[in-house]
């Protein structure tokens, strides 16, 4: 298929990389296309693409162009014609759920660590019986290596606005299931545009590890950060001033979920709401304000939560920024539909095969998140 403009794994890994706002589920979906045809056309002749064999049974004869509406835009195929006989691709046949089965391929080929035998099974529920396990084992391995080009781009823009934020997954490792922290950074351009910038997989959420997962980032080109909104990690504050040397603004649900736990029962509805009108504040004066009189308020009955609140001063830092921004950059709610569309997939999952089959799952759903402006 080379005379129509089929692409190696390598050649798409370096077209994704080459451009700027690469739409690459839809190159993974066009390349996974051709390769399901390649192999279906090559069983239909009993022979591979220029493959010398006595058992063909047919000869190609060119192709045929039809374009194919997809949720991820239109795709122009070539499908493959034989001299002898006819060829129609099987995912194109009426009343079958083709497209969002052949994305599931894309995606569902990670969830499974790309084991051929449970790929294998995929194809077959695709009406795609016959395919080889080499050819399985082809398709999966270039998906992994689009993925990992994703994970792996350039940042050419400034990002003055990150997120950080992990999720603790089951990993199988050494015979037994361990859990594996997935973080995941957010970042917000100049122009409103919101991505998903770096993922990766460690054992904990250790310094150590936040500090070279953001050293990772610097490499690739992140630059421009004035906030960053996290958790308060000991190890995440202390790698992001290290490697960043930014302002950092505690996730104020997460406070106030930590908080009620230090309350009792019958106090927590009467915390919560002297609490929450400080994060609602039009101003940074307003907020010191708020906190001053809510720390008074609280510490005759819970004076845990107030020491909290006086020692927090990053529960603030996003009144620094324009007012417009404040309800976005005062929690991780932005990255919640991150964590969401994750979560959903994990949980059929129950338990990764190893640490590069989450990564994989995880890679191509992040892929789609890339569309969204604040």
């Amino acid at each position: 298929m080379t005379d129509v403009g089929r692409m190696s794994v390598q050649e798409l890994v370096g077209k994704v990389l080459a451009e700027e706002h690469a739409d690459v589920l839809r190159q993974a979906v066009v390349w996974l296309a051709e390769e399901l045809m390649e192999a279906e056309v090559s069983q239909a002749a009993g022979a591979g693409y220029g493959e010398r064999n006595p058992e063909r049974a047919a000869r190609r004869n060119g192709y045929r162009q039809r374009a194919w509406d997809t949720r991820v835009g239109s795709i122009e195929l070539a499908i493959p014609r034989l001299r002898q006989g006819s060829y129609f691709p099987s995912f194109l046949e009426p009343r079958r759920r083709s497209e969002q089965a052949l994305v599931a391929v894309v995606q569902e080929a990670y969830v499974n660590g790309v084991s051929t035998r449970k790929v294998d099974r995929l194809v077959e529920a695709l009406g795609l019986a016959g395919m080889s396990k080499d050819q399985v084992s082809r398709l999966c391995g270039g998906l992994d290596e689009q993925v990992q080009a994703f994970r792996e781009r350039p940042l050419e823009a400034a990002y003055p606005y990150l997120w950080l934020d992990a999720k603790v997954e089951k990993v199988r490792a050494g015979g037994r299931v361990e859990h594996r922290a997935l973080v995941v950074a957010y970042g917000v351009d100049a122009s409103g545009q919101r991505e998903v910038i770096g993922l990766d997989v460690g054992a904990a959420e250790t310094e150590a590890f936040w500090r070279e997962f953001l050293r990772s980032l610097v490499r690739r080109g992140l630059a421009g950060v004035q906030l960053v909104v996290s958790d308060a990690h000991e190890g995440l504050k202390q790698a992001i001033a290290q490697v960043l040397g930014t302002a950092g603004q505690r996730c104020t649900v997460h406070f106030l979920r930590d908080a009620l736990g230090h309350c009792p029962k019958d106090t927590q509805q009467l915390v919560g709401a002297a609490i929450r009108p400080i994060f609602r504040a039009g101003s940074l004066e307003e907020a010191r304000r708020l906190l001053g009189e809510t720390v008074t308020h609280l510490e005759g009955r819970v004076p845990k939560v107030a020491r909290l609140l006086e020692a927090e001063p990053d529960l603030l830092a996003c009144y620094a920024f324009p007012a417009a921004h404040h309800s976005k950059l005062r929690s991780t709610n932005p990255l919640e539909r991150v964590n969401r569309e994750i979560g959903r997939r994990s949980d059929v999952v129950g338990v990764f095969p190893n640490d590069d089959a989450l990564l994989r799952l995880a890679g191509s759903l992040l892929i789609e998140q890339n569309d969204v402006r604040v």
